[in-house]
């Protein structure tokens, strides 16, 4: 035969209640009970237990050592079944427990943080995941299944299964350290003069998908960074060359902390895309996030003036 548990949710309640009301008989108010049956549901957990949860010899009922030691960890358990109960709750009204958006590094993040915090304000409990990509990675996310959604997809990708929205071209400009010597030309920098020196090259991210050709030129060495603010600082700091999107570089050629330079090796602009699997009945969170993503202004991100 089955052993009644001790510790019930209904117990666990009323001794919460009563440590934040004060009193029994106003806890068992706010519970709907009446002092007697709340007396009763102390005494009987007291007894099971083998303990004093509350020291009686006062006027004011207060608790024992045990007794802060049950609620302490009680609450943990009363705040994991209220979750559990609206996850449960928002998970049959289609709301996801967790929605997982890939990011591509060369996407500012405030845009969707705003949104975050926008998505915060329906009150649902969907997780959100943000994970960091390069190039093809944002790709194999969405088609290992390790994310929901994707920002600043480029390239080819295997589109049939995905549905695709277009953001904007994200364009580039050719950068150097004021401190570096092709920051001294009063020309074009030429073919010629990048053979001489160190690229800055971002790794792509994807593990299993053919990495992406990411504009590299024939350079006579390479330094490889993970991400593309790595790749801005790497030239800041003078220690290579190379193109960088310019609505992220903007305000540091603008203060001087990086040089815009004329280059005759094109690096043509990119378009960038939103990208989620098509699914017959989409989650919630997804419809939300790619209704909003999908709705942003991004040119006037990618398109930032430094001049």
């Amino acid at each position: 035969m089955a052993m009644q548990p001790v510790l019930t949710l209904e117990a666990l309640r009323a001794l919460d209640a009563i440590d934040r009301k004060g009193s029994f008989a106003t806890a068992a108010e706010s519970l709907y009970k009446v002092p007697s049956a709340l007396s009763y549901t102390i005494a009987r957990l007291e007894s099971d237990l083998g303990v004093q949860l509350f020291d009686r010899s006062r006027q004011k009922a207060q608790l024992t050592q045990a007794g802060q030691l049950l609620l302490q960890q009680g609450r943990h358990l009363l705040l994991a079944s209220q979750q559990l109960e609206e996850a449960v709750r928002q998970l049959d009204t289609g709301w996801e427990r967790q929605l997982v958006i890939a990011v591509d590094s060369v996407v500012p993040l405030q845009p969707l943080f705003s949104l975050i915090d926008e998505f915060h304000q329906l009150g649902r409990l969907t997780q959100i995941v943000l994970s960091e990509q390069v190039m093809a990675g944002g790709w194999e996310a969405l088609q290992s299944g390790r994310a929901d959604l994707a920002i600043g997809l480029s390239g080819e990708g295997v589109s049939g299964q995905f549905q695709l929205q277009p953001m904007a071209p994200l364009e580039f400009v050719f950068a150097v350290a004021p401190h570096h010597e092709l920051a001294q030309l009063d020309r074009v920098v030429t073919q010629q003069d990048l053979q001489q020196q160190t690229a800055i090259v971002v790794s792509d991210s994807a593990l299993d998908l053919p990495a992406r050709d990411s504009g590299l030129y024939d350079s006579r060495r390479r330094v490889v960074v993970s991400s593309m603010q790595a790749k801005i600082a790497a030239q800041q700091a003078g220690l290579g060359v190379g193109f960088l999107p310019r609505h992220l570089v903007s305000d540091e050629i603008r203060a001087g902390r990086l040089i815009a330079k004329a280059c005759e090796v094109p690096r043509a602009s990119t378009m960038m895309y939103l990208g989620w699997r098509r699914q017959s009945q989409p989650g919630q969170a997804l419809l939300w996030f790619s209704r909003q993503l999908s709705q942003y202004d991004w040119a006037a991100v990618f398109h930032a003036p430094y001049e």
